[in-house]
């Protein structure tokens, strides 16, 4: 829905919907709705030859470690002429635990979930038919995506605990507008074949940038505890996310893509007020 706008006056635009209902929103943004599910792989018929560029937010399904959504995607593709160009957002929950290291694209994968496993089942789909068709692919890596209406204030609310500061994972962050922005960047200035980091310059700890959303917000801060008492204390599927620490490095995504972030830093956003809406 953010890409929407940026792309309207260049490209004539599809969107695939699985739901009907959503069909007259996405008409009075003068997009053309499409019915299809990713998950049933005949229903996406009317995708084979309809388009030039692609670009495939979607993610997995939450079971397996194959993403049958891009196999089925990439099979419905080839059945018409292919597209020139597609662009698809993964996570950097690929690199698994860096224990706080800077990480570039070129790092070797270290998935330690069977999620981060299925993203790179859905990369090597891509890149492998992507070069099997003469398709011109763009991968980007994409960490925690932040707004107005994506924020942990539930969370902060229920009161889930964070890790003291000298224990804690480093985190990454992006703000859906600027991913917005990059995705547009990356289909005039994407290099074929190639992984970007989509993310912003904070280099922060994940209990300090619960603080930050809190005290914009009027919460209490997180207590902070022990990595040992916060494992106890936390789901397993949220202590995976706490539990990986890594600092992506953007250079290539500023230098290649000749991307200039609206909102470097996380603090930025909020000293703006930007956010501060419910």
């Amino acid at each position: 829905m953010r890409v929407i706008p940026l792309l309207r006056q260049r490209y004539r635009v599809f969107a695939l919907v699985r739901n009907p209902s959503s069909f007259a929103k996405l008409r009075s943004l003068g997009v053309i709705p499409v019915a299809g599910d990713l998950d049933d792989r005949t229903s996406l018929l009317r995708l084979a030859g309809l388009s030039n560029v692609v670009l495939h937010f979607a993610p997995p399904l939450n079971q397996g470690e194959v993403d049958t959504r891009t196999r089925n995607l990439l099979s419905m593709l080839s059945r018409g002429s292919e597209p020139k160009k597609l662009i698809y957002l993964s996570t950097s929950g690929v690199y698994g635990d860096c224990r706080g290291a800077w990480v570039s694209e070129s790092d070797s994968l270290n998935p330690q979930t069977a999620r981060a496993r299925r993203r790179i089942d859905a990369e090597t789909q891509i890149r492998q038919w992507a070069m099997l068709n003469g398709v011109q692919t763009s991968i980007l890596r994409v960490p925690g995506i932040y707004a107005a209406d994506r924020l942990p204030l539930e969370r902060l609310r229920t009161g889930t605990p964070c890790i003291v500061s000298n224990e804690d994972s480093y985190t990454n962050h992006i703000h859906a507008d600027d991913l917005a922005r990059i995705v547009v960047k990356t289909l005039s200035n994407g290099k074929p074949n190639r992984i970007y980091h989509a993310c912003d310059d904070s280099e922060m700890k994940m209990a300090d940038y619960f603080d930050i959303v809190a005290e914009a917000y009027g919460l209490p801060r997180p207590a902070r505890q022990s990595r040992a008492e916060v494992k106890q204390n936390v789901s397993p599927v949220l202590w995976s996310f706490m539990n990986e620490s890594r600092r992506l490095s953007n250079e290539r995504m500023k230098r290649e893509l000749k991307v200039s972030l609206r909102y470097a830093k996380v603090t930025d956003v909020f000293l703006q007020d930007s956010l501060i809406s419910e």
